[in-house]
């Protein structure tokens, strides 16, 4: 077969270059490429699946830098050769070797021009860098001009995602679970057995994270498209992208399935476990029927089966039960907006206050007192109760503080005397507007940096002011524990 021949401009002068061989079209390497200025970096996202837009393949796929398309292979046959002939698009990036390629000529381009692309589409941090995120409130400016600050950047709402959206800002400004998903190496040596498909849900949430902190991004939002993917994949449709969902439910799904996807077990830590779970005592008696009479109560009363039992239990987040709203309207017709203050709330976890759980068979009298309180600490507001027929929603308004919470009060004795820190500052704050079906999900979350509160909903973020946090229909909380010199610096907050 004679010599494959291949004609490419170098300098002024014309250079023909010949190969006798396929493979030295792969190896031969050209620091010069005529082709580069007409890359189009406002047309590059790296968010979306890896997939050639033709064959629908994942493998071996690389993107167009011109028209941001994604096409399969480069030999002759291939999606990207034959785009690269038809349109006149010439530079090319292998999405998974990160190298660069010029077609149809089929050598690969070294040039360090091209290296914010290959850090916005994969972007590492070092061990310094992650120290100082949150020391300093830098603002950046994305290729798109628009400035931002990292780690406050918005999600894209593909359909009905919001619901998922808030608890991925939520957990990104968790910060040692934050620093933990930005290095891989924490977790890219994680045994899973064959055919475990819940680690893709590790390497999606890290390397979303990657993408809302990093400060070389060509725009000011980032699209969850690839972590929702796997979202819906690893839950077996449970959550979706295009019905909305239970904030609550997936974040109860979600802190679960990262902690079994990171080899964690009820014995073995993981990151999950040591930034939320806490432990608590239940005091549990079962409760007679309620249609008998009195003197059989009575005697039930008496036999063991009815006495008052202790277990202890882990937690990762806390579920805090709002006072049943009125149904009576003011004289303006309008139904009035109960408040109440957080601590009635948390007088569930006090030891002595008492609550009925009703089963389909029995009833249960139940009380519960917290022996270990986590680093972070969640509270789930229960805002919504299902029925046979439909959902309902509690308006009531709970009115905190932003800092200086102190849980003392709702520890066991024995952990109080432990001396750890048991005030409490909001981080993060996720609200639920509207109706129960149909409602939108938006957050409050403090940047540890400047201090500022921003709220994000979707791809809007605009600063806030503290005191409308309190304001809004609070449905989960993340708050962070003090460290003892915090305390004494805050005294007085």
């Amino acid at each position: 077969m004679a010599g494959v021949k291949r004609e490419r401009d170098i300098d002024e002068d014309e250079e023909e270059v010949k190969f006798s061989r396929p493979q030295d079209v792969e190896d031969h390497r050209s620091r010069h490429c005529p082709y580069l200025d007409t890359i189009n970096r406002s047309v590059l996202d790296f968010d979306f699946e890896k997939l050639c837009s033709i064959s629908l393949s994942h493998i071996n796929v690389y993107a167009c830098l011109i028209c941001g398309k994604y096409f399969q292979g480069r030999g002759q046959k291939s999606h990207a050769y034959t785009h690269s002939v038809q349109f006149s698009h010439h530079v090319f990036l292998n999405l998974h070797t990160l190298k660069f390629y010029c077609l149809p000529d089929n050598y690969e381009i070294i040039d360090s021009s091209l290296e914010d692309i290959t850090y916005v589409l994969k972007p590492t941090f070092t061990k310094q860098h992650i120290a100082n995120l949150d020391k300093q409130g830098k603002l950046y400016r994305a290729y798109d001009g628009t400035t931002y600050l990292p780690g406050i950047v918005g999600l894209n709402n593909i359909k009905a995602n919001d619901y998922a959206n808030v608890v991925l800002q939520a957990l990104s400004n968790v910060p040692p679970l934050r620093n933990y998903f930005l290095e891989e190496e924490n977790y890219r040596d994680i045994r899973r057995p064959p055919g475990d498909i819940m680690f893709l849900l590790v390497q999606r949430f890290g390397e979303l994270m990657r993408k809302l902190w990093n400060p070389r991004n060509f725009k000011a939002h980032v699209s969850p498209h690839e972590m929702l993917q796997a979202v819906v994949l690893c839950s077996r449709k449970t959550f979706q992208i295009t019905k909305q969902g239970d904030a609550v439910d997936f974040l109860c799904w979600f802190l679960n399935a990262l902690h079994g996807a990171l080899g964690g077990t009820k014995k073995k830590p993981s990151i999950i476990t040591e930034a939320f779970q806490g432990s608590m005592r239940i005091f549990s008696k079962k409760l007679p029927h309620p249609d008998l009479p009195a003197e059989e109560k009575e005697a039930l009363l008496l036999k063991e089966e009815y006495q008052e039992v202790m277990s202890e239990s882990t937690f990762l987040y806390l579920t805090l039960d709002l006072p049943t709203a009125p149904l009576y309207k003011d004289e303006k017709e309008q139904l009035i907006i109960p408040q109440v203050p957080l601590f009635n709330i948390l007088a569930k976890f006090n030891g002595i206050t008492e609550k009925e759980y009703k089963t389909y068979k029995e009833n249960f009298l139940k009380r519960f007192q917290l022996t270990k309180l986590p680093p972070y600490l969640i509270f789930c507001i229960k805002r919504f109760t299902k029925n046979n027929f439909f959902v309902e929603k509690n308006p009531t308004i709970v009115n905190f503080p932003i800092t200086n919470v102190d849980l003392r009060d709702y520890l066991t004795e024995e952990a109080q005397a432990s001396g750890i820190d048991t005030t409490y500052d909001l981080v993060a704050n996720v609200v639920h507007d509207g109706k129960p079906s149909e409602g939108a999900y938006r957050i409050h979350v403090l940047h540890h940096g400047t201090g500022k509160w921003y709220e994000l909903q979707d791809l809007q973020v605009i600063d806030i002011l503290p005191q409308m946090i309190t304001l809004s229909e609070a449905y989960i909380q993340i708050w962070k524990r003090r460290e003892s010199e915090e305390s004494n610096s805050h005294t007085g907050a």
